[in-house]
């Protein structure tokens, strides 16, 4: 639990006493590899704190498996809006390898907000998720498939082999030949 808390304190600073009360409201929970542990059409019941894995956020769209993002160790996650609404989810999250993973209910999560540190924290990752989607959905309309792979290439090269290539050409919205056509012409380059 000490990388949750290193964590929310590369954020804001972290008096002990609230340390002691955030860390009383997570319990920790191991999600197996490739399990579907948020799903879609239900709601979503936690908060989480990513401490070892990777994940998979994805839909079912007319019968096609379609990924949104993934969620990369530490970092905190949830459905956000079946989470914060108390709604079924419209997405999916799916464990890519075995998963460390601690988390807090709705009713306990509300409990801290009555932290400063805790509201502070959040509205800082909240913030920064926010920004990391309008740099995707940018990316999606300005950038080409090979480049938004390339991308990937650079700034996620410790993850890119554990993500299979059907995953990673849903990710980049294009069709797994055309991601190993990409991926040979890289290769030809280097």
């Amino acid at each position: 639990m000490n990388s949750f808390k290193n964590f929310i304190q590369q954020y804001t600073r972290l008096p002990e006493n609230d340390w002691q009360i955030i860390n009383h409201a997570f319990e920790r929970i191991e999600i197996k590899k490739n399990e579907v542990f948020v799903e879609e059409g239900k709601i979503c019941r936690y908060l989480y704190f990513l401490e070892k894995g990777l994940l998979r956020y994805f839909i079912i769209k007319e019968g096609n498996d379609i990924t949104k993002t993934f969620t990369i160790a530490p970092y905190l996650f949830t459905s956000t809006l079946s989470f914060r609404n108390q709604k079924p989810a419209k997405e999916s999250i799916q464990a890519i390898e075995k998963c460390i993973v601690w988390r807090t209910s709705y009713h306990k999560m509300r409990e801290l907000t009555k932290l400063n540190s805790w509201n502070l924290f959040t509205s800082k990752v909240v913030n920064e998720v926010q920004e990391f989607a309008e740099s995707l959905l940018l990316e999606v309309r300005t950038e080409t498939a090979e480049k938004r792979y390339e991308k990937l290439l650079t700034e996620y090269s410790d993850i890119i082999d554990k993500i299979s290539l059907k995953h990673l050409s849903s990710f980049l919205g294009i069709a797994p030949q055309s991601l190993s056509r990409i991926r040979k012409k890289l290769q030809e380059k280097t």
